[in-house]
């Protein structure tokens, strides 16, 4: 037995609780459990996840000492915003003179809706002065009898003047409740949004906060000494005393689980993430080795919250069939889950002999064509799985796997009333299913530019082989379902980096300002846990809205992956050849790190100079980036503030739109430096001295840039 320690996920859901172990050193799945989410025990969901660990320890034959990382993701916060389950928020807003009327407008928060008949509990109060302590205490002694559990002060310019919204929660911390400044949860500017934001934050504080001690206290007595992780909603992980902080950062993080696990895991370099349950399936994006993240829309609303851009469809493989007029209509939204019935692939096929198609209407007001079988005195629902396994492409071993005879037999009956064929009728259920997820993937592959000849799409998630593989014979990209796909979400909470993104609107940013925010996210990333050395932060400036963006990742402990199997060169060769479309020995090897190759080939142009495209891959064969037409070369640390100067002025482009820097990567050691954020030559040299500050005078850097037009 491995006697390396262990990383544990685990996946609070609305109905069961998974937990994985991986080994820490390969990566490997060791062991999983499954248990009721235990929401009405008296310790909450913390009995379920205790149970969950205690299951795996025992399965794998380890104890809680060999515990490296523990991680939790919970779906608490969106299932209290969504079911209303919130606490009566108290907002004090500050201000004087006109700067007044903005801040009592906030009042207006109180009419955000919740869920149907049910809006955000807020009341306002108002003081000018924020130094005024005993007009402090009016307010909040006004909003406790309201009946506000939780406050939050809130100020024009907080962001840069932070000092009244201090002075106001220094002043009420002697009322016990907890407290919130709108400054602390975003430092950008916009008073409507940026309170928003703290509002609905404080809305759900008073709940995670009795969760987070709960579970803090049940893995502290389970013998855990590893640091206690929470899920993010943006794909990585942040300690429990941030989450005790921003709440809200836990909101939409059940689909982040899944897609980390998927960029971790399955080393998905670029790509579509669909992880599919028995209802729906969630959609998202890997682009160039990082999760697509936007602002999320909270309770209607856009807001400050960094959130993994995921679309949802309602399909899913429980998604129930419909037809009319002698074909298949539509598959979903309404699922087989929701009308309590069995899929009819699950049953025996003595079970379906002489079975009759019927039409039902699953839930009072939906349409009557949903299809399901009537035999035995049972009734059977015909499901996206069972067509998926009467055409043969569930897996053997695959959670939606069925007996192939019972698939058949499933969807005979209806292939017999649509007047065709078992395969035809099952091909046709599959793309109605399929189109609407299509239809999302074509949008998504859309709006991030992703290349489809070189873009994959993974699936995960108990449904994943009833839509994946269909999905990629129909739109011609590469496609395939990760590794254990029914727990791929928990693995992506035991894999998953601590992540921290500030954000800053700094007009005209100079590089001190830049290489502050960057400081800014490294320095928060270590405070949660991170090992210090091998933290990586990428920088970008948006000159047209003056944002400063830092996200910074880390591992809490410095990882060297044990893999079992590293690609070799021939392996790392035709995988770039792949990716290139060419031949391999028309690929070149163009530089190289120790943990990194860059390829490249040259394709002629009429008329104009020949393209170069570059592919960098990993150890493991995968393609990290793909670069259309890219420039290369090798320096060293001690070398490259001079090489970096003249490469970035010789690929500085001017015009109407101003100076635009090239994109910059730089390779060093084991990692990928992207400095493709930011378009002032000036930040980005400084950036790059920043990125190789630490290392050795001879280790070797690779640049790779592609000059922008």
């Amino acid at each position: 037995m491995s006697t390396s320690r262990i990383r544990v996920g685990v996946d609070v859901g609305g109905t069961f609780t998974d937990a994985v172990a991986v080994d820490a050193a390969t990566l490997e799945l060791l062991g999983q459990a499954k248990v009721p989410t235990s929401h009405r025990h008296p310790d909450g969901v913390a009995h379920g996840i205790v149970e969950a660990l205690d299951r795996l320890l025992e399965q794998t034959g380890r104890a809680a000492a060999d515990i490296a990382f523990l991680a939790h993701g919970t779906t608490q916060a969106t299932n209290a915003l969504l079911e209303g389950d919130v606490a009566t928020v108290g907002l004090i807003g500050i201000g004087a003179g006109p700067s007044a009327v903005f801040t009592r407008r906030l009042a207006s928060f109180a009419k955000l809706e919740l869920a149907p008949g049910r809006r955000l509990p807020l009341h306002y109060a108002h003081v000018t002065d924020p130094a005024d302590t005993a007009a402090v205490h009016r307010a909040v002694e006004h909003l406790k009898d309201a009946g506000a559990q939780v406050l939050v002060a809130s100020q024009p310019f907080s962001v840069d003047r932070p000092e009244g919204e201090r002075a106001v929660l220094d002043a009420a911390r002697p009322y016990g409740l907890p407290m919130t400044a709108a400054h602390e949860i975003t430092s950008l500017y916009g008073l409507r949004k940026r309170t928003r934001t703290a509002v609905v934050n404080a809305a759900i504080l008073p709940r995670m906060l009795a969760t987070a001690d709960l579970v803090d206290a049940a893995v502290t007595k389970a013998g855990v000494t590893a640091p206690l992780m929470v899920m993010r909603c943006d794909g990585g992980v942040m300690s429990l005393d941030e989450m005790r902080r921003r709440p809200l950062l836990t909101v939409l993080s059940g689909p982040a689980a899944g897609v980390a696990g998927a960029l971790m895991r399955e080393r998905v370099g670029e790509g579509v993430f669909l992880e599919t349950g028995g209802t729906s399936t969630d959609i998202s994006v890997v682009r160039r080795g990082k999760v697509a993240v936007r602002h999320a829309t909270v309770l209607g609303r856009t807001s400050y919250l960094n959130a993994l851009d995921v679309r949802t469809v309602g399909v899913g493989g429980g998604s129930l069939v419909r037809i009319g007029a002698g074909r298949v209509t539509g598959v979903g939204p309404r699922s087989a889950h929701i009308a309590g019935l069995p899929y009819a692939c699950f049953a025996d096929p003595g079970e379906l002999r002489d079975a009759v198609v019927t039409t039902v209407r699953p839930v009072d007001g939906d349409s009557d064509d949903h299809v399901v079988l009537d035999a035995a005195g049972r009734r059977f629902a015909v499901t996206l799985t069972c067509a998926a396994n009467a055409l043969g492409r569930v897996p053997e071993g695959d959670f939606a796997r069925s007996d192939p005879e019972s698939a058949r037999a499933a969807i005979a009956p209806l292939a017999a009333l649509l007047g065709t064929d078992v395969a035809t009728a099952a091909t046709q259920i599959l793309d109605a299913g399929v189109a609407q997820v299509k239809a999302v993937v074509d949008a998504l592959v859309r709006d991030y530019r992703l290349d489809k000849d070189t873009a994959v799409v993974v699936g995960g998630g108990g449904g994943a082989a009833s839509v994946t593989p269909h999905l990629a014979l129909t739109t011609g990209m590469e496609g395939r379902i990760a590794r254990h796909n029914e727990v791929i979400s928990p693995i992506g909470v035991a894999l998953a980096l601590v992540r921290e993104q500030v954000e800053r609107i700094v007009p005209g940013a100079t590089q001190e300002q830049i290489l502050a925010v960057r400081a800014e996210a490294e320095r928060a990333v270590v405070a949660q846990g991170a090992a210090p050395d091998g933290v990586e932060v990428e920088v970008t400036v948006d000159p047209q809205t003056s944002t400063v963006r830092a996200t910074a990742t880390g591992a809490t402990e410095l990882r060297t992956h044990n893999r079992a199997h590293h690609a070799d060169a021939t392996e790392r060769l035709h995988a770039a050849a792949a990716s290139l479309k060419t031949d391999p020995a028309a690929v070149h090897i163009l530089a190289a790190t120790p943990a990194h190759t860059v390829y490249g080939t040259e394709t002629p142009r009429r008329l104009r100079p020949a393209r170069r495209p570059v592919r960098i891959v990993d150890m493991d064969g995968v393609v990290r980036h793909h670069a259309p037409d890219a420039r290369v070369e090798t320096t060293t640390v001690s070398a490259a503030p001079e090489t970096l100067a003249r490469l970035v002025g010789e690929s500085t482009s001017y015009g109407d739109g101003g100076v635009r820097a090239p994109a910059l990567r730089l390779l060093v050691g084991s990692r990928i430096a992207d400095l493709s954020g930011v378009l002032d030559p000036g930040p980005l040299l400084a950036l790059a001295r920043s990125e190789l500050r630490t290392r050795a005078g001879d280790e070797p850097v690779v640049a790779v840039l592609e000059v922008r037009s």
